[in-house]
């Protein structure tokens, strides 16, 4: 049977070892750190992340100040608003959540972001930084991964890991990490995405699989070689009457299937995507100590 590979127990874990170095910090008469977030618009799915996210920074005694925008606001005045945090010395790492309205570009705020408060790690800086294998923001999702392998002692050094979706938050940034010299890292990797060929024989031929294409249960288990590593980035909400709350989670991988051939696997819900808040306070902790950009 599979080791799961549980998200949800090593957020906590996470969560804990940064709450401990808070109370170090207040301890020593030190600056708490601080996470602002814009939220741009009313959209559910936006304000039940946000608030996950305010929520968590209360657990681990972060501060964090949420700026809530119209949804009709202006470009311009919204790369106004982020200078603004830009130049708050006080708050440490800020993010604007996506999507934003189909009026503003997503590049041209991200790019606003100073690096030193990117704590998505989604600036051309900590991008670039990430790829050279320099001290960085990873950001969350990718970060999440790696923490995962290396919690759970995962070997990758001379594995062949497979990667499928080609995205900038996770697909392409995953290729890079899993091909470094560092542990996590070391693989030989392999990036597949919708327009790859013989993409099956390819997945089985994957010692690790990262999954992030964003289809349901795409991957099978003929898909899958036995005893492979099974990351399964995709979150996907469908209906399910025999649910209180009438829906179930599922992910890009078919679960019941793969569970068995696989050696390790995440599973849906409770795998990467509670990570992903882990590892977003992890940025604005190194953040707050200037860890990265001194």
């Amino acid at each position: 049977m599979a080791i799961l590979i549980d998200g949800k127990k090593t957020s906590e874990q996470i969560k804990s070892e940064i709450a401990s170095r808070v109370g170090e910090i207040k301890a020593s008469g030190g600056k708490i750190p601080h996470l602002a977030a814009v939220l741009v618009g009313d959209d559910g799915a936006s304000q039940t992340y946000v608030g996950a996210k305010v929520k968590a920074c209360e657990q681990v005694g972060f501060r964090s100040t949420l700026v809530r925008l119209d949804a009709g606001i202006t470009e311009e005045a919204l790369l106004h608003e982020v200078q603004r945090i830009n130049d708050d010395p006080d708050i440490d790492g800020l993010i604007a959540q996506l999507p934003l309205p189909k009026h503003i570009s997503v590049e041209k705020v991200t790019a606003k972001i100073k690096p030193e408060k990117d704590v998505d790690g989604f600036t051309p800086a900590n991008v670039g930084r990430m790829a050279l294998n320099w001290p960085t923001y990873v950001s969350a999702t990718p970060y999440g991964i790696l923490e995962l392998l290396k919690r759970h002692e995962i070997e990758t050094s001379g594995k062949h890991c497979v990667v499928i979706g080609r995205s900038h938050i996770v697909g392409s940034p995953m290729s890079i990490l899993m091909a470094r010299n560092d542990y996590p890292g070391n693989c030989t990797v392999t990036i597949t995405h919708s327009r790859t060929k013989n993409l099956d024989e390819i997945a089985r031929s994957a010692d690790i699989l990262i999954v992030a294409l964003g289809r349901p249960e795409f991957v099978t288990a003929d898909m899958v070689k036995e005893g492979a590593v099974v990351i399964d980035v995709g979150i996907h909400r469908i209906a399910d009457e025999s649910k209180k709350s009438g829906f179930r989670l599922i992910g890009d991988v078919k679960y019941d299937e793969v569970a068995p051939k696989a050696s390790a696997i995440t599973p849906v819900p409770g795998g990467v995507g509670p990570m992903t808040i882990a590892s977003l306070l992890y940025n604005t902790l190194l953040a707050a100590e200037r860890k990265i950009y001194p």
